[in-house]
């Protein structure tokens, strides 16, 4: 496959930075017609040490990072596990929130009866916690940062369907109003800082959402 509306925002001989475009999975599915994925496009085209370190979701878009060795994977893979990076998302979620910002500590598990969907559980979830911020606010919904400590599956989507406030165009978690007044889930990766495998820099990267 061709790369088609992959965007490379930033290449070096340690990492790519790309904007994930939305329907497109990070890794290959277990489905051998859902071999296309981000990292094969990479390495079908130019890139064939391509190696993926965290995920965004099939219908997430915004910024991923992949390593380009092992020695820099092996990093960029610790920097997430402990936490060392720092993202944002943009969204675009159902109703007004009372408050302008708050925070959402709700622990999550799969729920393998409505798979793919998680749920909150306080007994069987792994904790998650989730930071939001209303940037602008509109007739029907609103405009929000959301800023994920913790990185569970779905984090961001069933934390903001927990307070009432389900993101727009979400196909698993929003109510038919929220779905129908978007033809995508709005959600994008919109900030990355992590820090250079090699040369130790701090490095930011920004891509605006495209909603």
């Amino acid at each position: 496959m061709p790369l088609s509306n992959v965007v490379i925002l930033h290449q070096d001989a340690a990492l790519l930075v790309i904007n994930k475009p939305t329907l497109l999975l990070s890794v290959p599915g277990r489905a051998e017609d859902n071999r296309d994925c981000l990292v094969t496009r990479l390495q079908e085209n130019g890139y064939p040490e391509a190696r993926i370190v965290h995920r965004l979701d099939w219908e997430t878009s915004g910024i991923i990072v992949l390593a380009r060795d092992a020695d820099s994977h092996r990093e960029l893979s610790r920097q997430f596990h402990d936490r060392e990076t720092e993202k944002a998302y943009t969204a675009l979620c159902w109703g007004q929130p009372e408050l302008d910002s708050g925070s959402i500590d709700l622990p999550l598990r799969y729920d393998p009866p409505t798979k793919p969907r998680h749920v909150v559980d306080f007994d069987q979830g792994k904790h998650a916690l989730t930071y939001w911020k209303v940037l602008e606010r509109h007739a029907e919904h609103c405009r929000v940062e959301l800023t994920p400590i913790t990185g569970r599956s779905h984090q961001l989507r069933v934390h903001m369907l927990s307070i009432g406030h389900p993101l727009l165009g979400d196909g698993l978690y929003a109510h038919a109003q929220a779905l129908a007044a978007y033809p995508r889930l709005c959600l994008h990766a919109s900030m990355l800082s992590l820090t250079h495998p090699q040369t130790g820099e701090r490095m930011r990267f920004e891509c605006p959402a495209p909603f």
